[in-house]
């Protein structure tokens, strides 16, 4: 029977309209995409680790759906989860050799599982295996120095697969799963979603838990869903959004997720007299690429003929620009916030429970000595220009103030209101990127746009697929809005999808 089934491109809706006519069964189903990771993940080492009760799983869900059981929303639903994320029976590794016994160093193993994976548990999901990152997910661009080797963009395999979420990607867009979970610090959802061709959903901070996921700054650091299609993804955020007394700063999104949920405010009419902002150099002062801005020239042309209204550079003048602070040219990413990485990653591992071999900051800094990621040529070297990372790193059982990243917070927040407010804007639409990703083994780096603004201020955002450049690299769209306005973002994005159909399975030998 799992010859039977084509996975290619299946959308939650279809197995579930599968499953309900008895065309398969969760077994079957679970062995189609098994069957394709035998093929495919080989060559393009998304998944690192594998389930070996996915099958166990999958039949106790088809003896669930036999009896007659109520079921959760995913139930049956093939997904992926990034490696950094604490999955019961599995390491959670960073991506680090010394973070991993496959390479003789030490296995960080949780007690129990994080809040999402056990929402996307309870919902039904099948969980079908742990997703590549880089080290310690500190790059927004590739995997290329993970322990279990490179990632593979799927659609255009010579090109970077976007990061730190670099597997979830690439297993999402080559059909390994119908969905899957990612994480974001500065990119790491809406990078590889983008340069894949997918739909990511960078949630507002605080929508969703991220306790028990492996952090680099807790005030930035989100979880979100990458799918194939917006439907999924707002299935998805259906289920991983909302509080829980694990992550306390959930209480945050109380009121704010729609009652229906995300999926059921979909629709084809959503761009229909809306005001949208355009890039400009109010927003970032770099220029797109002259292919990028023929790109972005069309999808304007699309959105508009949907009945929206496109307003150019509604940030010109604002001040919004001048708030962004790359590290360096060496690395023109604004990482304020993350100079509670030590504090933060003590937490998280205190977390893992009395069983672990690893228990808190003294015990990482210990099992990592080899390799210092906070020294010099240390792939967070870069934090000590941070003000305040020194005293933060000196003692990682205090928290530390962050003043200078609070005060980013609030300015970004009241220019961003102000402008979408003085200018009647629901939504601003941008090229995710400027220019096609670069080469996989280039030392080039993706060229966003919403990296890090959106990351600092804590504002959502959603990718959706808007054609490809000419070397056959996806192009991707980014719609921003204010905080908790997911649902709209979602409706807008859909719209957009459902008129233009701009997504295509990449060509994957067999």
């Amino acid at each position: 029977m799992t010859q039977d089934i084509d996975v290619t491109e299946l959308t939650v809706a279809e197995v579930q309209d599968g499953l309900a006519r008895g065309a398969f069964t969760v077994e079957a189903l679970t062995s189609a995409f098994l069957a394709r990771i035998v093929r495919d993940n080989p060559r393009l080492n998304a998944i690192i680790f594998l389930n070996e009760a996915a099958l166990d799983d999958a039949r106790a869900m088809d003896a669930r759906r036999a009896s007659g059981e109520a079921l959760g929303p995913l139930a049956g639903i093939p997904v992926v989860v990034k490696d950094t994320m604490d999955m019961v029976g599995f390491p959670s590794t960073g991506g680090w050799s010394l973070l991993t016994s496959k390479h003789g160093g030490t296995d960080l193993m949780p007690g129990t599982d994080s809040p999402v994976v056990a929402r996307l548990r309870a919902a039904g999901a099948i969980i079908l295996g742990k997703t590549n990152v880089p080290i310690l997910s500190a790059s927004g661009t590739h995997a290329n120095n993970s322990w279990a080797g490179p990632t593979l963009n799927a659609a255009a395999p010579d090109l970077v697969p976007g990061g730190s979420s670099a597997g979830t990607a690439t297993a999402v867009a080559a059909s390994m799963a119908v969905l899957g979970l990612a994480e974001e610090t500065g990119g790491s959802i809406q990078n590889p979603a983008a340069a894949q061709g997918l739909v990511g959903i960078k949630p507002s901070f605080g929508l969703v838990p991220n306790a028990g996921v492996m952090p680099l700054a807790s005030q930035r650091d989100v979880v979100g869903p990458i799918a194939r299609c917006v439907r999924d993804a707002a299935l998805t955020l259906d289920v991983l959004a909302g509080f829980t007394m694990e992550d306390p700063k959930t209480v945050a999104g109380v009121g704010n997720i729609p009652q229906g949920g995300y999926a059921s405010l979909l629709s084809e009419t959503a761009l229909a007299g809306r005001r949208l902002g355009l890039y400009g150099p109010g927003w970032r002062n770099q220029p797109l690429s002259a292919e990028t801005e023929a790109l972005y020239a069309r999808a304007q042309d699309e959105i508009r003929a949907r009945g929206a209204t496109l307003v150019a550079d509604p940030f010109a003048g604002s001040g919004f620009a001048e708030l962004r602070q790359p590290v360096s040219d060496e690395y023109p990413f604004d990482a304020r916030g993350l100079e509670s990485a030590p504090y933060d990653m003590h937490r998280y591992l205190e977390r893992m429970g009395p069983e672990a071999a690893v228990r808190g900051f003294a015990d990482f800094a210990r099992a990592t000595a080899a390799g210092d990621a906070f020294a010099p040529g240390g792939m967070l070297h870069y934090l000590h220009r941070l003000p305040g990372f020194d005293a933060a790193l000196a003692n990682p059982l205090v928290p530390p103030p962050m003043p200078e990243f609070i005060a980013a917070r609030a300015a970004y927040r009241r220019i961003f209101d102000g402008v979408m407010e003085s200018q009647g804007l629901d939504a601003l639409v941008f090229p995710q990127m400027r220019e096609a990703p670069p080469p996989l083994h280039a030392d080039g780096l993706i060229q966003e746009t919403t990296v890090s603004e959106i990351n600092i201020a804590g504002l959502p955002g959603v990718t959706v697929p808007a054609g490809f450049h000419a070397s056959g690299a996806p192009f991707c769209l980014i719609f921003v809005g204010r905080m908790w306005s997911e649902a709209l973002l979602l409706a807008l994005a859909h719209d957009y999808e459902a008129a233009t159909r701009h997504r295509r399975a990449p060509g994957l030998a067999a």
